[in-house]
Order: structure tokens, then C-alpha cells, then sequence
């Protein structure tokens, strides 16, 4: 029986949350003998080596110009900040405790979605929104000790994402997935080359140190992928929440990689956030059960074609 358009999306998210989280702990890793952009840059070449070959492959680049269509260029842009945000937190914290400020992304998403684009938000979701948050102020407790100003670049990153994620949700679907796929990979590419001089210069890499990016990009690129697919597929606020599966990859992989063990004040800002995002998967089901047929089995409950 096949999935209906949400369920495909979150699928793909999960997907896309794996290739991600497993991305970031190399691109850690990394850090330790290079600088971000660096990494970035090299990480980029390859992305962009190998997401060309397969667009070309599938004739997604016999339109170009469709890169500059605005909302890809929109989309490339955030991307880009939020890369860079997220790399310079990710070199200064541990990464589950950046992963555990971007689990407010969908809170911020769904938020975004229903200022922006009129999707329905009751009160009751509107209130996990501003729970959620709350739970970030804690995982980032301004003011108190143990508080870096990382965690704010980690913010940032979030808002990034946030239009990043709106405008994915907009682009026409007679622009190729792997084609937006492109332009985010050169863009990545691009920014790095560009910061690598203000950041220290380049270090002469190994063997394994390259392979490990090589395999960083396949692992990013499948998580561009997925998550172009994800966001194109059914309804945000649906979607959205299944990035949460990324925080439990991180916090393992910190632990088994880095050493690193969360303190209470992430674990317990963590579970706020995500325990308000699950609360407003649940009403956002709740109320898709009332909906009457005509309005549950529009264009979005349609496939996509991807």
C-alpha cells in the first residue's frame, strides 16, 4: 500500500537526519586539523563533484538559469548561512549540545509556515511553540554559568534554516530536486573558499583526512537530498518534527566519539523542546482528523513525482 505524502516526508526526514548527524561528527572530527572552511571547502568540492554527476546523469541540468530562480536562490543563500553558523558552533561545542538547540527548528518552522504561508496553527500548538523555546533558553541559559556564546551562533543557524526550509517548501515542482541539490553544494563550495584565507589559511591534508570529507559529502549530500524531498512531499508542521530522531545520533555519537556527556540543563531544555514538538505533531493529527474529506484530500495529499 503506498504512503501517503506526509508519511513519505517524515520517512525521508528521518533519512535525511541520519546522512546529517553523521556528517556533523566527521566534519567535528575534522575540525581538529583544519580549519571550518576548509573543511568546508573540500567537503563542498566533493558534494558538488558528485551531486553534478548524478543531475547530469538525470538530465537535471539542461536548465541552469533555473538556478537563479529566486526562491532556489533564497534557499541557497540561507543554506549557506546556516552552514556556516552551524560549522563555527559545531568547532567551539559539543555536538549534542547543537543539536539540541536546532531541535527547535520545527517548532520554528511550523511557526513560520503559519505567519508566512496561513497554514492552520491552533492555540494549543502556539503554546508548545512558546514551551519549546523556552526549553532552548534553557539548553542555551544566557546569563548563567556555563553559557557560550556559541549557543547563539547555534540560534542562528536555526533562523537560517528556518528560511531555508520555507522557501524549499515554494520552489515549483518543475524545478529538479537535484538541480537545487547543485546550487546548494557550489554555493557551499564557494563560501568556503571565500573564508578560507580569514580563517587561517590552508593545512596540508592526509589521506585520511580527505577521505573522511569525501565521505562527509556523500553523507551531506544525502541529506540535501532527502530533505528537499522531505519538505516537497506533504505538510510542514507534519514533517517537521521528525528531525528530533537527529538529537538521540548526536548524543550517541558524542559520547562514543568526542566523550562527551550531556549536563542536566541540555537534557533537561532537550526534552521541553522536544516533548512541545511531539505535542504539536499531535494536535496538528488531532485536527487533520476532523478536517471534512474535501479538505484532507487536496493537492497536498497528492505525490509529488520526485
Amino acid at each position: 500500500m503506498p504512503l501517503s505524502p506526509n508519511l513519505r516526508g517524515a520517512l525521508f526526514m528521518v533519512v535525511a537526519m541520519v546522512g546529517f548527524t553523521l556528517n556533523d561528527a566527521i566534519t567535528k572530527y575534522s575540525s581538529q586539523s583544519m580549519n571550518m572552511a576548509q573543511v568546508m571547502l573540500i567537503r563542498g568540492a566533493f558534494a558538488s563533484l558528485f551531486v553534478g554527476l548524478l543531475a547530469w546523469q538525470r538530465g537535471a541540468l539542461v536548465q541552469p538559469r533555473l538556478m537563479l530562480q529566486p526562491l532556489v536562490a533564497i534557499r541557497v543563500l540561507s543554506e549557506a548561512g546556516a552552514t556556516v553558523s552551524f560549522l563555527v558552533a559545531l568547532a567551539h561545542l559539543p555536538i549534542g549540545s547543537v543539536s539540541a538547540v536546532l531541535q527547535a527548528l520545527p517548532l520554528a518552522v511550523t511557526m513560520g509556515a503559519a505567519l508566512f504561508f496561513g497554514e492552520a496553527v491552533g492555540w494549543r500548538r502556539w503554546l508548545a511553540i512558546a514551551i519549546g523555546f523556552a526549553g532552548v533558553m534553557i539548553i542555551v541559559r544566557p546569563g548563567f554559568e556555563g553559557f557560550s556564546v556559541y549557543s547563539l551562533v547555534a540560534l542562528a543557524s536555526v533562523a537560517c534554516c528556518t528560511v531555508r526550509d520555507l522557501a524549499t517548501k515554494r520552489i515549483p515542482q518543475a524545478i529538479p530536486t537535484m538541480l537545487v541539490s547543485t546550487a546548494t553544494a557550489l554555493a557551499m563550495t564557494v563560501v568556503g573558499a571565500f573564508l578560507l584565507t580569514p580563517l587561517g589559511g590552508w593545512t596540508p591534508m592526509t589521506g585520511k583526512s580527505t577521505a573522511l570529507l569525501a565521505l562527509a559529502a556523500v553523507l551531506v549530500l544525502i541529506g540535501y537530498q532527502f530533505i528537499i524531498m522531505a519538505m516537497r512531499s506533504g505538510e510542514i508542521s507534519f514533517i517537521a518534527p521528525f528531525r528530533y530522531t537527529a538529537l538521540l545520533w548526536s548524543i550517541l555519537l558524542g559520547l562514543i566519539i568526542f566523550g562527551d556527556i550531556p549536563d542536566m540543563p541540555m537534557i533537561a531544555g532537550a526534552a521541553i523542546v522536544v516533548v512541545s514538538g511531539l505535542y504539536a505533531l499531535y494536535r496538528e493529527r488531532i485536527v487533520g482528523r476532523r478536517r471534512i474529506v474535501a479538505e484532507s484530500t487536496g493537492r497536498a495529499m497528492a505525490p509529488e513525482g520526485l
